[in-house]
C-alpha cells in the first residue's frame, strides 16, 4: 500500500525548518567580544538568516523526491543555492545597482552595515556556497555528481547566469528591450538560479536520464519565466509591506519588464501558461513529482 503523501503545507514547513537549521549551522558565529571577524559575521547571518519565501531550497527538495536523494544532502545542496541567492540579494541592492534600503521588510544590509562590509558578505556568502555543495558528498552524493553540481551552479551565478542577466539588467535601463530579450535577460537573471536548484536536487540522488533531464529543464525554463513574470505583477499590484521591499522600484527606475512590454492582464496570462507548461512537462514522472507541481502552482499564484 502506498504511504499517504503529507499536505503541501506540512512538507514545505518541514523543508523550511531543516533548511533554517541547515543555514544556522553552516553560517559562521559572530564569536567573542573583540573578535574583528564579528561584524563581518554577524552581517552575514543578518543577510541570510532574515526569512525569505526560500523557493530555491524547496526546488532542492522536490527535484530529490524524484531521483530518490538523501535529506542530509539535499539540505546543503539547499544552502547552497540559497546562499547564492542571498548574496547576490546584498550586492543588487546597493547603490551601484538598485540601491535600495528594504528587503524582507528590514534595512538592507548596506543600510545596516555599511557598504564596504556588505560588498565583503556577498563575497563571502558566494564561497560559503560552495563549500555546502562539496558537503553533499557526506549525503551520500557520488563525487562525480558533486563536480557537475559544483561547475553548474557555477555557471547559474556567473556571467552566463546570474551576473550576466544582472549586467543586461542594468544597461537595459532607461531602454526599450524586444520580448525575447526580455525573455534572455530574466531566464539568465532569475530562471537560471532556479534551474540549477532542480538540477542540483536531482543530482544529489541518481542522476536523471537525458529524457527525464530534458523533462526536467523543460519545467525550469517555464518556471524561472513565471517567477520573473508574476514577480513583475506583484511589483505594480502589491504595497511595499506586502512585498517586503520598495514596491514601484522597476517603474521609478524605467526598467523594461513583462508588465511594461505585454500590460497586466497580457502578463497575468503569460505567466498561468508557463503554469500549465511546467505541469506538462512533469506529468511523465506520477505521482514522484507532485511537490514540483505545487511548487509552480506556488509561483505563480502568490501574491507576495
Amino acid at each position: 500500500m502506498r504511504m499517504a503523501i503529507a499536505p503541501f503545507p506540512e512538507w514545505s514547513a518541514e523543508v523550511l525548518a531543516t533548511t533554517e537549521s541547515s543555514l544556522e549551522a553552516l553560517l559562521p558565529g559572530t564569536g567573542a567580544a573583540g573578535d574583528l571577524l564579528a561584524p563581518l559575521h554577524e552581517a552575514m547571518r543578518y543577510a541570510v538568516l532574515a526569512g525569505g519565501k526560500r523557493v530555491r531550497p524547496l526546488l532542492v527538495h522536490a527535484a530529490g523526491e524524484i531521483t530518490g536523494a538523501s535529506r542530509q544532502a539535499l539540505d546543503q545542496a539547499g544552502c547552497a543555492v540559497e546562499l547564492i541567492h542571498a548574496y547576490s540579494l546584498v550586492h543588487d541592492d546597493m547603490p551601484c545597482m538598485d540601491n535600495d534600503v528594504l528587503r524582507r521588510g528590514k534595512p538592507t544590509v548596506h543600510v545596516a552595515y555599511g557598504e564596504a562590509l556588505a560588498m565583503l558578505v556577498g563575497d563571502a556568502l558566494q564561497a560559503l556556497a560552495f563549500r555546502a555543495v562539496a558537503a553533499t558528498l557526506e549525503g551520500g552524493v557520488a563525487p562525480v555528481n558533486v563536480v557537475t553540481m559544483t561547475r553548474e551552479l557555477a555557471d547559474a551565478a556567473g556571467s552566463i547566469g546570474m551576473a550576466g542577466g544582472q549586467a543586461i539588467d542594468l544597461a537595459a535601463v532607461g531602454h526599450s528591450l524586444s520580448r525575447e530579450s526580455l525573455e534572455d535577460m530574466h531566464r539568465r537573471k532569475t530562471g537560471a538560479m532556479l534551474t540549477v536548484s532542480v538540477r542540483l536536487g536531482a543530482n544529489c540522488g541518481k542522476s536523471p536520464n537525458p529524457a527525464e533531464q530534458a523533462l526536467l529543464d523543460d519545467y525550469c525554463a517555464a518556471v524561472g519565466l513565471a517567477f520573473q513574470v508574476v514577480d513583475d505583477v506583484l511589483d505594480v499590484e502589491a504595497d511595499t509591506t506586502t512585498l517586503g521591499k520598495t514596491a514601484g522600484k522597476d517603474a521609478q527606475a524605467n526598467k523594461p519588464t513583462y508588465v511594461s512590454l505585454l500590460g497586466l492582464a497580457g502578463a497575468r496570462d503569460l505567466a498561468e501558461s508557463l503554469r500549465l507548461r511546467a505541469h506538462r512537462a512533469l506529468a511523465p514522472f506520477g505521482p514522484q513529482a507532485a511537490r514540483l507541481g505545487e511548487l509552480a502552482d506556488l509561483i505563480v499564484l502568490r501574491r507576495s
